[in-house]
């Protein structure tokens, strides 16, 4: 999906939609291709009475007083915009309106962001390389599932393990009731706390004196990770903790 940044607006639909059997849907996203592509291909499909695009924000300002105004089934949230955290909103929505369901639409397909995602009670994510119809339909999915279930669209799933057993395939999208089994879920605090450090170009010693630790121990540490992440040199795992965001935390 292009990625063409607007200054901040906000915009809603022309007149009240919805009705029963419709998902209202509210977007906040900064990228004002991507709201008027879903706008566009809402208004051309022929079953488009059955989802609607309510409106949108290209922030989480004002988020809570939108959701107040037009009571939308599903917010389809980016992550990486100005202002208040993605994460912590979603949190705050999950408590005050625990009926409504958020999804992550996100540029980046991060082990780490997909775990936020889920431990922030999201009800979903999906990637904004997934084709619009992709899109579309796992909206429904997420409309129609159960509380508590989690939906990832298939390039998102790409970095779940398979080996996960507490997922099961409902309406074509993938729903779980637990943690996705990502690979960057299989390192333990510590060896997420050196991964961090080999991110920002650190050394052994560098990393052993920052922690207080042997570089004998930093070296078993980086042999765990390379083996759980299926992982073969230090440099790609480097390049590994650059992609996953670790070396900006």
């Amino acid at each position: 999906m292009p990625h063409t940044r607007r200054e901040p607006a906000t915009w809603t639909a022309d007149s009240p939609v919805g009705g029963r059997g419709t998902v209202r849907v509210l977007c906040v996203d900064d990228h004002a291709m991507l709201l008027e592509g879903l706008k566009a291909l809402l208004a051309t499909r022929p079953d488009g009475e059955s989802i609607s695009l309510i409106g949108g924000l290209s922030s989480a300002e004002g988020l809570f007083d939108a959701v107040q105004q037009g009571n939308p089934d599903v917010v389809v949230m980016d992550i990486e915009m100005p202002g208040p955290d993605a994460f912590e909103v979603a949190d705050r929505l999950r408590h005050q309106r625990p009926e409504l369901k958020v999804v992550f639409l996100s540029g980046h397909i991060r082990d780490g962001y997909i775990a936020s995602a889920y431990n922030c009670g999201a009800s979903g994510y999906f990637a904004k390389s997934d084709d619009l119809q992709d899109v579309i339909s796992g909206l429904k999915e997420v409309a129609r599932a159960p509380q508590g279930a989690f939906i990832m669209s298939p390039k998102v799933r790409e970095r779940v393990r398979p080996s996960d057993n507490g997922f099961a395939r409902a309406g074509g999208m993938p729903a779980s009731a637990s943690a996705p089994n990502t690979p960057l879920s299989q390192l333990t605090a510590r060896e997420v706390e050196v991964l961090r450090l080999i991110g920002k170009g650190l050394s052994r010693t560098q990393i052993a004196a920052e922690l207080s630790r042997s570089p004998k121990t930093i070296d078993g540490h980086q042999d765990r990770m390379m083996k759980k992440l299926g992982i073969a040199t230090r440099a790609d795992l480097l390049r590994f903790a650059i992609r996953e965001g670790l070396a900006e935390a």
